[in-house]
């Protein structure tokens, strides 16, 4: 049996958040949804319009960065516990090749079936643990991008915007974006106001920064799927 530790170098990393979001559920992204409700109320002269990232601006609000961070942490153990047993594996397998024929077909058929029966347990861990952070990893996402929604249509409002495009996804039209369309950075200054949550501490060096996840969220309630 092949034995990965995708996942624990993920979790080390900071980069969990970005691959298992991935496999979150196939739901409406809330920046994505706006264009619907702002084009029943779009001026007839000419429309302004915005660009926002907005994947990376929720994660890069002070509240995304500690609520981000503290998920990290939370999986801290499990990351220990993944990394423990994947060490214990490697050095069964390096004392059966070190003992080679010295070994009895009885004494190798046991510790072959050890390995067998530790690597079948790790990946069961790993997987459980794989599945355990995704739902948290969506939770948390979704309750503050929903959150941040809120704020990004108040800005759009009170600036005049007609229509906001998201250009963090995949099924993002743009190609290209003056700077000065990107409402990125004023929204997440705006929710920062709002949230009253402070600026986390600076990391040490080394230490992962939050990563950005390519995740999709309910639609808020109140506003209509773009189709």
């Amino acid at each position: 049996m092949k034995r990965s530790l995708t996942l624990v170098c993920m979790l080390a990393s900071g980069l969990g958040v970005s691959a298992l979001a991935q496999a979150g559920a196939a739901t409406t992204d809330p920046a994505t949804a706006a264009p619907s409700a702002a084009a029943a109320v779009a001026p007839t002269g000419g429309s302004k319009i915005a660009v926002i990232m907005f994947q990376p601006a929720v994660m890069q609000t002070n509240e995304g960065k500690r609520n981000f961070a503290d998920l990290q942490k939370k999986y801290d153990p499990k990351r220990t516990q993944l990394k423990a047993a994947s060490d214990e594996i490697d050095s069964l397998k390096k004392s059966l090749q070190t003992a080679g024929a010295n070994l009895s077909d009885t004494e190798r058929q046991n510790r072959l079936r050890t390995i067998d029966e530790k690597e079948k347990a790790f990946q069961r861990l790993q997987e459980d643990t794989q599945n355990d952070f995704q739902q948290d990893l969506q939770q948390t996402y979704t309750q503050l991008a929903e959150k941040v929604f809120a704020v990004l249509q108040s800005y759009a409002q009170q600036n005049g915007y007609s229509l906001v495009i998201d250009g963090s996804t995949q099924q993002s039209p743009v190609l290209w974006a003056n700077q000065g369309t990107d409402i990125s950075e004023a929204v997440i200054q705006a929710y920062n106001q709002k949230s009253g949550v402070p600026a986390p501490p600076t990391p040490a060096a080394g230490t992962p920064s939050a990563p950005t996840p390519h995740a999709t969220t309910p639609h808020p309630a109140g506003t209509t799927p773009k189709q």
